[in-house]
């Protein structure tokens, strides 16, 4: 159904062409990533207002695929033009998108430049069709292996080595597989054998092809919740107990849900109201069982010293590029180093609430050495208190010789996983 376009000032124009109304949200998208430094969900209800159902998801893909193959899409464009385009000129948006749905989505060109054209009306509509048709017709097409920004290579490749770098750029081509934790790991080899996929530990299945997830067996009465391997581990870390857990910033709630089904008297606590509803509807389906707090960590404090506490900080969250590829093109070193002292804080705070003898483990989703390994040797530096406790070796990734857990992408084959820095602490 075609959409009326809005101008600025709120007048109606025409209905546009069929399929335009979805581009132009993707540029929408694009434009709220890559120049207001917003994350694709937040930006997602106001770029997508005037599109629904399916549109919205094809807008959502392709911004999405447009950011993983952004370096690229760029030299193809630069290659075909006489001076280069700016960064945020409507012409190279237009072309970036239409460009990754004939080279990628898979869609005919006459739709993937028809669909874009509208989109630079009154402006270099001429320049946009003529790059696009040039490569087209001199059969250009991208690597097969994307390459990631050069300061996020850079970056990376200082703190990793290019052995990680290229395992990330092999990451990044595709969105990831689906992975599953299981309320009950004694029935891991039940589920494996109803859902197909595989196990990657108790309690933990790997599925390539499946359908909607809310369509699953077992989704609806709970069986089992998504949740990325490698974000699996921080529970794994505090393992069984009957005690009181803390679950801080906890929403959307699988760390919570982890700790509730190991038998813990789990307490959740978050500060945003929109993630505490998922939060609570997770724990309605499936059942279990926790007590929830809206509370800024930073401001609310439990009763009590506590017997566990797992933190899994607010952090840049560049490990999850495989699913939100808008990392690598919106966090820079300055939110790195904001969000690091905001750790520190929290740490602080959370250290406080254990007691002698329980655990704290610190976590982020981050491949940033600073919201990590520097994080946990600063904390260590000011609490003689606290012991780093060596992770089991049974654990699904290896384990650092220092005691700690550091995924980088590609420790799991077929399929990967997100980068996550987890340590557990010990209180004297």
């Amino acid at each position: 159904m075609n959409a009326p376009h809005q101008t600025p000032r709120g007048q109606t124009h025409a209905p546009e062409p069929l399929g335009v109304p979805t581009r132009r949200a993707a540029i929408k998208l694009l434009d709220a990533v890559l120049r207001r430094g917003e994350s694709l969900e937040a930006a997602l209800p106001a770029a997508t207002r005037m599109v629904h159902g399916p549109d919205r998801g094809l807008a959502h893909a392709i911004a999405a695929e447009t950011l993983r193959r952004l370096p690229d899409l760029d030299a193809l464009i630069d290659g075909a033009t006489e001076r280069a385009l700016p960064d945020d000129a409507k012409a190279r948006m237009a072309l970036r998108i239409a460009l990754v749905q004939a080279l990628v989505l898979g869609t005919p060109q006459h739709a993937a430049i028809a669909t874009v054209l509208p989109l630079v009306d009154g402006g270099p509509r001429k320049l946009v069709h003529g790059v696009f048709g040039t490569l087209m017709r001199s059969g250009k097409l991208l690597p097969e292996t994307p390459h990631l920004p050069a300061t996020v290579e850079l970056r990376w490749q200082k703190a990793w080595g290019e052995a990680m770098v290229e395992a990330a750029e092999v990451a990044v081509a595709a969105p990831p597989p689906l992975d599953i934790t299981l309320a009950d790991p004694g029935r891991t080899d039940e589920w494996r054998e109803r859902l197909g996929g595989v196990s990657l530990a108790p309690g933990h299945l790997r599925l390539h092809d499946h359908a909607p997830v809310p369509e699953m067996a077992g989704y609806a009465e709970g069986a089992w919740w998504v949740q990325d391997i490698a974000a699996s581990i921080p529970a794994r870390l505090i393992g069984t107990g009957e005690g009181i857990a803390l679950d801080l910033c906890a929403a959307p709630g699988g760390k919570t849900m982890q700790l509730a089904a190991a038998g813990w008297q789990t307490v959740a606590v978050d500060n945003s109201q929109g993630r505490i509803k998922r939060l609570r509807e997770n724990l309605f389906r499936t059942r279990l069982k926790a007590e929830v707090v809206r509370g800024d960590v930073l401001l609310w404090s439990p009763d009590e010293p506590v017997d566990a506490v797992l933190l899994d900080a607010p952090c840049s969250a560049t490990g999850i590029f495989r699913r939100h590829p808008d990392v690598l093109h919106r966090v820079r070193p300055s939110l790195v180093a904001e969000l690091a002292e905001l750790q520190t804080r929290l740490l602080a705070r959370a250290a406080d609430w254990v007691k002698p003898g329980g655990c704290l483990v610190y976590a982020t989703c981050s491949l940033e050495p600073d919201e990590g390994e520097r994080q946990l040797e600063r904390f260590l530096a000011a609490r003689s208190d606290y012991t780093l406790v060596p992770a089991p070796a049974d654990l699904p990734v290896p384990v650092d010789p220092q005691g700690y857990v550091r995924t980088l992408p590609g420790m799991i084959a077929d399929g990967g996983n997100d980068g996550f820095f987890v340590a557990k602490l010990v209180r004297a």
